[in-house]
């Protein structure tokens, strides 16, 4: 064979690795899209008025936990609690808690340590209609929204959800656990206490 051949042959097999790879990265792509697409889904939650004890709060019809929404919707409701008493408060995340066990004293301290100086609006913030310049006052009824991502089913038997606070410019999440066993979710962590803007009232530059 002739250098000329075989230089031809070289670069047909070139273009068609080129071109293999090229369907590959859009297969792979669309499939990814696809993905995401179908894993991003909203949930909204709406309550007349927050329950103030454990008995309200397992009154409530998300407390049947039967998906991770119900589960990360009834988080913010147990943080608002927890906001205005501990007692109550830490009785809902336990329940939320369910196989998990109650909070240990770790737990309790670092939610104390987020709600220091007058911080227990971070929580409220959640709910439609909360913002700095209302002092996180949310519109009545109460309405949150919880949504899964691409991101949210990387692990089996846990599922994380995303909240958006009218204080942050980024989404909070929760991760819950499944328990098969009985068909249910369960909070195993959560990161929705971490700082927001300054409410108007608190806010020197307002």
């Amino acid at each position: 064979m002739g250098f000329f051949d075989q230089l031809k042959n070289m670069l047909s097999s070139e273009v068609r690795r080129t071109v293999t790879t090229g369907v590959n990265n859009a297969a792979s792509q669309a499939a990814n899209k696809a993905k995401a697409a179908a894993n991003t889904k909203k949930e909204t939650f709406t309550f007349s008025s927050l329950p103030k004890t454990l008995a309200e709060f397992q009154a409530l019809p998300e407390a049947e936990l039967k998906t991770p929404f119900q589960a990360g919707a009834l988080t913010v409701v147990a943080l608002c609690a927890y906001a205005e008493d501990r007692e109550a408060g830490t009785a809902m995340l336990n329940f939320l808690r369910g196989p998990g066990g109650p909070m240990n004293p770790r737990d309790l301290s670092f939610i104390n340590d987020r709600f220091m100086d007058g911080k227990k609006y971070i929580p409220y913030s959640y709910f439609a209609g909360a913002t700095p310049d209302n002092d996180y006052t949310p519109s009545k009824p109460y309405t949150l929204t919880v949504a899964t991502s691409a991101y949210s089913f990387e692990n089996p038997g846990y599922v994380r959800v995303d909240l958006v606070s009218g204080g942050a410019d980024s989404a909070r999440n929760i991760t819950l656990r499944e328990k098969p066993s009985e068909g249910k979710w369960y909070l195993w962590e959560q990161f929705l206490l971490s700082g927001v803007r300054d409410p108007k009232s608190q806010n020197p530059w307002a």
